[in-house]
């Protein structure tokens, strides 16, 4: 990894993080962060069903003062902008998921911690809520902050991963439904890609198991092997069992899955293709959200949230105006991480609130309720 020679504040867009990120790191740790699955139609996809649509702005509308709070699973937050989960942040960065969480807490921005962290999601809560401390923000105690799970075969380990999440504070528990088997990334295949030696993931290895004897390239299909095919809805139910954290569901695109996540409870819908990384030509986010959004009707005590191919605050405000709550990032929060550390991924998070305060300006909304369907034409 090379250092930087510009100012962060340099970097003006998602696209300028990404173009300097992309020159400091090896290629296969480039192809592992970006790739989606196969042919990789759907990750360009949901960038594609962004362009789809055009802002219809108002005109006259006072807008000296733009709010962009909204409430998220009851709380309050400054903005609908958060970090989704995303795997082996050390990869990017040295201090990995330390730096994002203290970006996140600092800013008071939701981050929902990977299951494939390189950092123990205890050390992530630490370190969130420290840096919410001194930020003097009111996101600290966890409700800022979920974790992501993946279920395992091993349903014994599934279950330790939710009771250590409920122990450290977490608000949530984020449960990735489209993950029965690894979508087929053909990068990863080709550069044999695997965490190198000395980086593992902490919370399910740890150092001296006996499974970093071996090659990278094994202990990263050790834990694709892990993953349990036959998790189904009635499953569900047993992890309800085990925690008091409200439950989110991720990886919904369909209106009758939705309708069966609202039926067992859920608190939250992430709707989401895992960034284009799991089923190639799956429905591209955007796509899905206007029919889960109608099946679910404005009083279904759900949150909808949305992830894939958000890279500026236009995307952000359309994702709003086609039924969201708020949308998490992923991809740009890496580049972030990659070019300048716990900086990087808060001029991220700046830059992406910055242009929705801007488009929120211009297209006439001064608060997010204004930012409705009826802003929106299709292309």
């Amino acid at each position: 990894m090379t250092e930087p020679t510009l100012e962060v504040s340099s970097l003006l867009t998602v696209r300028d993080v990404e173009r300097l990120a992309r020159t400091m790191l090896p290629k296969s740790t480039v192809d592992y962060f970006r790739s989606g699955s196969d042919a990789e139609y759907t990750r360009r996809a949901n960038r594609g069903a962004f362009r789809k649509w055009a802002i219809a702005y108002r005109v006259l509308v006072d807008v000296s003062r733009v709010d962009t709070r909204v409430r998220v699973l009851g709380q309050e937050l400054a903005s609908p902008i958060l970090i989704a989960p995303t795997a082996y942040h050390r990869l990017a960065h040295p201090e990995g998921e330390r730096a994002t969480a203290r970006a996140a807490g600092g800013s008071g921005t939701l981050y929902v911690a990977s299951t494939l962290a390189t950092t123990s999601l205890e050390d992530i809560a630490a370190t969130y809520d420290a840096a919410g401390a001194s930020a003097g923000g009111a996101s600290v105690g966890g409700a800022s902050r979920w974790f992501q799970l993946y279920v395992h075969k091993d349903r014994g380990l599934t279950r330790s991963l939710v009771e250590r999440a409920e122990a450290s504070g977490y608000g949530a528990l984020v449960v990735t439904v489209d993950t029965p088997v690894l979508g087929r990334r053909l990068r990863d295949v080709r550069n044999a890609f695997g965490l190198p030696d000395g980086m593992h993931m902490a919370n399910l290895f740890a150092p001296g198991d006996g499974i970093e004897a071996k090659d990278p390239a094994f202990r990263h299909a050790q834990i694709a092997a892990r993953h349990d095919a036959s998790f189904t809805w009635h499953d569900l139910a047993s992890i309800r069992a085990w925690t008091r954290m409200p439950l989110v569901l991720k990886g919904i695109v369909r209106a009758d899955d939705a309708l069966r996540a609202r039926d067992s409870g859920v608190a939250g819908i992430i709707v989401s293709n895992h960034g284009g990384r799991q089923l190639d030509s799956a429905v591209a986010t955007l796509d899905a959200l206007p029919s889960v959004v109608e099946a679910l009707g404005a009083q279904a005590g759900v949150d909808v949230l949305l992830d894939g191919g958000v890279r500026w605050g236009t995307d952000v405000f359309k994702a709003l105006a086609l039924g969201a709550r708020a949308v998490l990032v992923g991809r740009p929060i890496v580049w972030g991480l990659t070019a300048f550390g716990e900086a990087g991924v808060a001029r991220v998070l700046d830059i992406l609130r910055s242009e929705l305060v801007h488009a929120m300006t211009l297209a006439g909304c001064p608060a997010i309720d204004a930012v409705t369907r009826d802003m929106l034409v299709r292309r």
